[in-house]
This record gives C-alpha cells, sequence and structure tokens, in this order.
C-alpha cells in the first residue's frame, strides 16, 4: 500500500468509526438508510472517480466495499449499489450523464442504484424482462414494474434495462423523481431492510435520450457485467473476515471448548487469504474488464466461504450469539442475503455449468 492508499485507508476507518458504527444496530434493527455514510464518502474523496484509472477504479471500489462489510454489510452493500452506478454511467459514453450526473455520484451529492437484478436473470433464462420501452420524440415511454431496487431515494437515479422488441433492449439512468415512476418501500426481509429497497412502478415514464445509457444493451452488459459481479466479492471478504476476528476473540470462553468445533479461525483464515489476494488481483489487472469467468468463479467461492465461518462464528460465540441484536446474527442473516443477491448461488452456479460446456452466459 503506498502513501496515497494509507492516507485515503486512515480516513476510510475514521469515517466508519464516527458516521457508520454508531448506527449499525440502528441499521440491522430498525431499518434505517446509511445514506449520510455514503455521501460522507464522496465528500471526502473517496469514492472511485473518472480521473482514476481503469485499474484504480476497481482495485479501490474493491477496498472500500471490503472495509465497509466488516463493519456493516448492509451498507456496503448499497456502497456496491452505488457503485455499479457509477460504473454504468462512467462507460455509457454519454456526454450529458458522464459530465452533469457522474460528477455527482462521485462526490456524494447524488446517489445510485442498480435496476439490473431482473435484467441479469433475464440474460441467464431465468425471467422474462419486466420493462418494456416505446421509442418516441426525443426519448422513449417505459412502463412495467422492478420488484426490488435498493440504494433509492428522492435524490437518488438508477440504472434499468427495458425491452424494445424482441431482439433490441435500451439501458437507462432514471431518476427517482421522474414523472410517473412510483416507488414504494419494501422493508420486511430477514435482513439489510436499511437497505432502502423498493418496488419501482413504471406508469409511462418518459425517458428522454440524455438519460440513454446505450441503446444497445445486449452489448452493453457484456461490457459491464464482470465489474458489477467484481464489486460483490467484497461483501462476502469483509463478512468473512469480521466472524474470523470475533471467534478469535471468543475462544477463550468456557474453558476453550470451541477448540473442538471442526471449523477454526485459523483454517477460514487461510482459506479466506487466496481468495482475497484474487480478488484484488483481478481488480488490478491491465485486463479490463476482469474475465467474465474468472470472476463467477470466485464470486461463487467467496459466497460458500461466507456462509461456513457466519456458521462457524455462531457456534462458536454460543449463546450470546443467538440475541437478535448480537453481530454474530446480523452477520449470518448478512450472509444470507449474499447468498441471493442476484446472481444469486444457483445462478452462479448454472452459469459455472455453462462455463465447463464452454459457454459464456451471464
Amino acid at each position: 500500500m503506498n502513501r496515497s492508499e494509507s492516507g485515503h485507508g486512515n480516513l476510510l476507518n475514521e469515517i466508519i468509526h464516527r458516521t457508520l458504527k454508531p448506527r449499525i444496530k440502528k441499521i440491522d434493527a430498525a431499518g434505517y438508510y446509511p445514506s449520510e455514510y455514503l455521501k460522507e464518502l464522496g465528500r471526502a474523496g473517496l469514492l472511485p472517480s473518472q480521473r482514476d484509472t481503469a485499474a484504480d477504479i476497481m482495485s479501490g471500489g474493491v477496498r472500500l466495499v471490503e472495509e465497509t462489510a466488516r463493519a456493516c454489510m448492509t451498507t456496503a452493500f448499497n456502497l456496491w449499489c452505488h457503485l455499479a452506478a457509477t460504473t454504468y454511467l462512467r462507460e455509457s459514453g454519454n456526454p450529458y450523464l458522464v459530465q452533469n450526473v457522474l460528477p455527482l455520484l462521485e462526490n456524494g451529492e447524488m446517489l445510485g442504484g442498480t435496476g439490473l437484478s431482473n435484467p441479469m436473470k433475464y440474460y441467464s433464462g431465468l425471467e422474462s424482462l419486466c420493462l418494456r420501452a416505446e421509442k418516441v420524440s426525443n426519448g422513449y415511454i417505459v412502463t412495467g414494474t422492478l420488484p426490488s431496487v435498493s440504494n433509492l431515494g428522492p435524490d437518488h437515479g438508477f440504472g434499468i434495462i427495458a425491452s424494445l422488441d424482441e431482439n433490441r433492449r435500451v439501458m437507462a439512468f432514471v431518476p427517482c423523481s421522474a414523472e410517473g415512476l412510483t416507488l414504494r418501500e419494501k422493508s420486511s426481509f430477514l435482513g439489510l431492510n436499511g437497505s432502502a429497497t423498493y418496488v419501482c412502478e413504471f406508469n409511462g415514464v418518459f425517458v428522454p435520450d440524455e438519460w440513454m445509457i446505450s441503446e444497445q444493451a445486449d452489448a452493453f452488459v457484456a461490457k459491464i457485467r464482470s465489474v458489477f459481479l467484481l464489486f460483490q466479492i467484497p461483501l462476502g471478504l469483509g463478512v468473512t473476515d469480521a466472524a474470523i476476528r470475533c471467534m478469535y476473540k471468543s475462544r477463550g470462553r468456557q474453558d476453550g471448548c470451541s477448540r473442538y468445533i471442526p471449523d477454526q479461525p485459523e483454517t477460514l483464515e487461510r482459506d479466506l487469504q487466496p481468495l482475497r489476494e484474487r480478488a484484488y488481483r483481478l481488480a488490478s489487472s491491465k485486463e479490463a474488464p476482469p474475465e467474465w469467468n474468472d470472476a463467477v468463479n470466485l464470486r461463487l467461492e467467496v459466497t460458500y466461504l461466507t456462509l461456513r465461518a457466519v456458521q462457524a462464528d455462531m457456534l462458536h460465540c454460543g449463546g450470546p450469539a443467538y440475541l437478535q441484536q448480537s453481530d454474530p446474527s446480523r452477520r449470518l442473516r448478512e450472509a444470507y442475503f449474499l447468498a441471493n443477491l442476484t446472481p444469486t448461488i444457483k445462478h452462479l452456479e448454472k452459469m459455472r455449468s455453462i462455463q465447463a460446456r464452454g459457454g459464456r452466459g451471464c
């Protein structure tokens, strides 16, 4: 880590301790949305910027998500949503979005979400597209309903993909304030109720040309999908590391009988380290974007390790972990969210099976 990275790391840790950690229980138990933390990252200049190299953008984003996930994966997930949105705009080639909207996302004045859960499943043959678009003068009219889009609010925007016809799809960035767009909050999840997740109903929303990310969405998704996936991987890295640290702290309790549990922190730490190294190697690769198959395999391996780690964390901590607001129980719920975050484990396993047969499905 160079001096600049060290300075950024110190500043990030200070913001985590001051702005995030005092609110973690409120985020987890009361569904508090940690927007101020995300905005502060932007004000502090910690969010990746279009002035950075592609490798710096990816490695910096991975580091931000991992450090945040060590403290709170709900907040790290919100950060992932925001980084995904910045990726869409940065790669769009649309001068209006790049020059006028992207800087607002990078400095935290505006926050972004990703409405690509349904499209990613569509590209793997798991679902039909939820949104439809009709070409009109100077833009498109979009109708349909997205069942879950996270990291949304009044001054936010998010990416969407809509079907124009059987052979063509378009992608746009839509402000939450768009006329005809109705948001209904979802807050009955097992965990991550602070993720600001909404049902998004498009009732003839006019999407002007200046909001368009790509009029060839299929090709655009193929270009950004590995970055979309790469920024998810540190969600698991951070939660796994936090679970390991907790196991070390609890090992002396009850005459150290946790040493009889099969999964020990040393073993999990040994399994985590090479995965973490692979993540940062992918992020800093000169090959931009990272190779898709590598990202798929790593995302799957990290998720399985995270599930192992949080299960072991619950067992090592014992009775205190079973309290509703304990850190181990929060991490357990966070890990099950990660397993069901698009692409889910079953979706990833399908993609890995396609890889084994020589295909490249999304």
